[in-house]
């Protein structure tokens, strides 16, 4: 009697554990898979086949225990039964794709270059009135992959003052080109792209504007092609180089955000869908990306923003809004993964003599080392501190902004004093 209950426990057991082992081999066969494929009914195919194979074996030794006389048959048809079902769920989760509206209708400013890079990139012009000055500004903006509703209020104010004004949504962002490989983007291809932007404008130099990443894609520009930048404006520069923080956090936009919103962001960045998509981007990015396509990617990427875009503000600053225009997913996590593998540009760019200015907010979410690593670097370089503004100067005190800007362009007094301290002249950032 007691040798019978143990038989039937144990087949009780064993076919649990049959389940709980085909789930593994199903994660095994389908990461497995995407090691040398990046075709989803493959990946599919196999992960299913791994299921089913792991747990036929176990099931017909725990039906074997449970004395069926048909244990096989009876094996067999668990079997096929628990893979049928794994494959319906895995099809409402796993496969299913997230929502992903259409983009905005695109305003009548916004024009097209084709470029000899292979890069088809969306701006907006806005040219200069009046007198006209020599030297046109590229503004660059941020994420990677954060890209604006063409030229802004501060760019419309600088063609007002005789520039010729571009802003363009970079590569894999915005209404620009997105790459079927996304391990093609690089800050080598944002540089190669912005230098042939100068090239399509005709301009022998240009003034870079840069938010965020904007400033860092300025700094590499520079490094690259220091002669063929006029001056610079940095705002809220992201990180120079990231060999010079190891193990360091540099601060982040997770360090400022409440419970509330990291419970939010946690939500939406997991689930089965997007854990396969994190998984498969380690393994075989073709494969991520043949699951999770670009349009669903962004808008995921957009809503992410959305929740996080106030820990970019000062607090008590009037709530600010993402652009209409398509964010970037890929685009943000393979140039960021490309940007901590690069060799120190510090060395070159303390050579290059481009006068440039750094704007630098009182609640930056960045550490004041990120900041003034820029300045330290840069040799003509001057570092203002803007009170009661974030991440997002130019959202945050946008008259203070614009009119830095456009003092330090029109060689003017700055507004600001400059900042020639060595400590952080503002409350280092919460998590740091």
């Amino acid at each position: 009697m007691a040798r019978t209950v143990l038989r039937r426990v144990g087949g009780v057991l064993l076919l649990f554990l049959s389940l709980a082992a085909g789930l593994v081999a199903a994660v095994a066969g389908f990461l497995g898979a995407a090691g040398v494929t990046a075709v989803v009914p493959a990946l599919a195919a196999t992960m299913l086949a791994a299921f089913g194979v792991a747990v036929f074996p176990l099931a017909w030794g725990a039906f074997a225990l449970l004395a069926l006389r048909r244990a096989r048959r009876t094996a067999t048809i668990t079997a096929s039964a628990a893979t049928v079902v794994l494959a319906v769920l895995a099809g409402v989760t796993v496969f299913r794709p997230m929502p992903a509206p259409g983009d905005p209708a695109a305003g009548p400013d916004v024009r097209y270059w084709n470029l000899p890079t292979g890069s088809r990139i969306a701006y907006s012009h806005v040219p200069a009135s009046g007198a006209a000055r020599p030297t046109p500004v590229v503004f660059l903006h941020g994420g990677p992959g954060t890209a604006n509703d063409g030229v802004s209020d501060a760019g419309k104010a600088l063609a007002a003052d005789g520039f010729d004004v571009y802003a363009y949504d970079q590569l894999g962002a915005g209404r620009s080109s997105r790459l079927s490989d996304v391990t093609g983007y690089t800050v080598a291809r944002q540089v190669a792209d912005l230098d042939a932007i100068r090239r399509a404008i005709g301009a022998e130099k240009i003034i870079v504007v840069g938010q965020s990443w904007g400033g860092a894609l300025a700094a590499h520009y520079m490094a690259a092609y220091p002669g063929h930048v006029a001056k610079a404006v940095l705002s809220s520069p992201g990180v120079l180089w990231y060999g010079a923080f190891p193990g360091q956090s540099t601060g982040e936009l997770w360090d400022r955000l409440t419970a509330g919103q990291r419970t939010r962001i946690e939500d939406l960045a997991s689930g089965p869908r997007m854990l396969a998509l994190d998984l498969l981007a380690g393994i075989n990015p073709e494969a991520a990306h043949a699951l999770v396509g670009d349009r669903e990617a962004d808008t995921r990427f957009r809503e992410i923003l959305a929740v996080s875009l106030p820990a970019a503000q000062c607090p008590g600053r009037p709530p600010a809004r993402l652009p209409a225009n398509r964010q970037g997913y890929y685009v943000n996590q393979f140039t960021i993964d490309d940007a901590r593998t690069l060799p120190d540009p510090r060395p070159r760019l303390r050579g290059v003599r481009v006068p440039t200015l750094v704007m630098r907010g009182e609640c930056d979410y960045k550490k004041w080392e990120v900041t003034d690593d820029y300045r330290r670097t840069l040799p003509d370089s001057t570092l203002v501190y803007v009170p009661r503004a974030g991440h997002a100067i130019a959202m945050d005190q946008p008259k203070t902004y614009l009119a830095t800007l456009r003092a330090y362009l029109l060689d003017r007094p700055l507004p600001l004093p400059p900042y020639t301290g060595s400590a952080s002249p503002g409350p280092a950032p919460s998590g740091s």
